[in-house]
């Protein structure tokens, strides 16, 4: 079909407009940021434990929902979440040890086996006996931990992009790991992607683990990565979190996780370059309770920022046709 005149005319300059929605959509999306991060940092609390000053957000009333993040992430990774789903659930977000806002005790372990240990500790210091977890990345091997250890803790466990025995540490994480173990990690892999946010979202960080060319923004990447920064005794808590990660702090687990009675659900996404898309086949054959897979086929490891959505519609679910 002929185009008429006016198309003709136009055609040429259809990629500017298009270019001109997405900054559009980009600048929005900053600036909603933004105000969020200030409502986050006003809502932060602390809970002391032996651990340390555990900094956390909640959000809602009622039974428990933790939401537990990956590296270089603290709770703000689930804002989204905690807003969809604060009229089901008293929401929770912790920041983890050596990461976050979260104060650590002198000569305290920030290996996964600590964490959960930690988040007993936590539960306790505000007198909750059960949650529903829901987790990603190194959170994942987390919630993992923490539920072999204290499984009548649990009601349901929602997993997303993480590890598992037999993919943890993850291969791609081996440079990573390399630098923590030199010391360099903060200096030479955060305060770069810090420094310059645009490289950040194209190749750094946001390249390679978020589908949305405008994710993180500004004010996710300030919230996240200037605390690890902030002091020299900061760097050396991110190092150490790093380090802990390997060995493989899961080896072992799935004998237990095979005798695990907890409703689990896994939501996937399809496009993430760091851990492995058979392990939700993995984890299909090894938890008795388990409630199936959804695919996120544009989601790369922390696409729970990009897709509340998807977080809340999966958690609704799982939480509703849980005994």
């Amino acid at each position: 079909m002929l185009l008429n005149r006016r198309q003709c005319l136009l055609a040429p300059f259809g990629f500017l407009l298009a270019d001109a929605v997405v900054a559009g959509a980009s600048d929005e999306l900053a600036v909603r940021d933004a105000a969020t991060a200030e409502r986050f940092r006003a809502k932060r609390r602390f809970a002391r434990t032996r651990f340390g000053k555990i900094a956390y957000v909640e959000q809602g009333a009622g039974a428990v929902a933790l939401f537990l993040h990956g590296f270089p992430l603290n709770g703000f990774h689930w804002r989204g979440a905690l807003e969809r789903l604060s009229l089901q659930r008293r929401c929770i977000a912790l920041d983890f040890l050596g990461l976050g806002f979260t104060e650590v005790a002198a000569r305290q372990s920030v290996a996964p086996a600590a964490q959960a240990d930690m988040i007993a500790a936590f539960l306790d210091r505000l007198s909750i006996r059960t949650v529903d977890l829901v987790a990603n990345d190194s959170g994942g091997s987390i919630a993992q931990l923490f539920l072999v250890r204290h499984p009548g803790r649990v009601r349901t466990l929602l997993l997303t992009n993480c590890d598992v025995e037999p993919d943890s540490p993850p291969a791609t994480l081996q440079q990573v790991i390399k630098m923590a173990g030199a010391g360099t990690l903060p200096d030479e892999f955060l305060a770069p992607l810090l420094n310059d946010k645009a490289m950040t979202r194209a190749t750094g960080l946001g390249g390679h683990c978020y589908s949305d060319p405008a994710q993180p923004t500004d004010a996710a990447i300030d919230y996240y990565l200037a605390p690890l920064l902030s002091s020299t005794k900061r760097k050396a808590l991110a190092n150490a979190y790093v380090l802990g990660l390997t060995p493989n702090p899961l080896a072992g687990i799935e004998a237990e996780l095979r005798r695990c009675a907890v409703p689990t659900r896994v939501v996937w996404g399809m496009a993430d370059t760091i851990f492995s898309t058979d392990n939700p086949a993995y984890l299909e054959r090894v938890l008795p309770q388990f409630r199936g897979v959804r695919r996120v086929d544009n989601g790369r490891l922390f696409f729970p920022e990009e897709y509340p959505d998807v977080i809340a519609e999966e958690a609704r679910g799982l939480w509703s046709a849980a005994p």
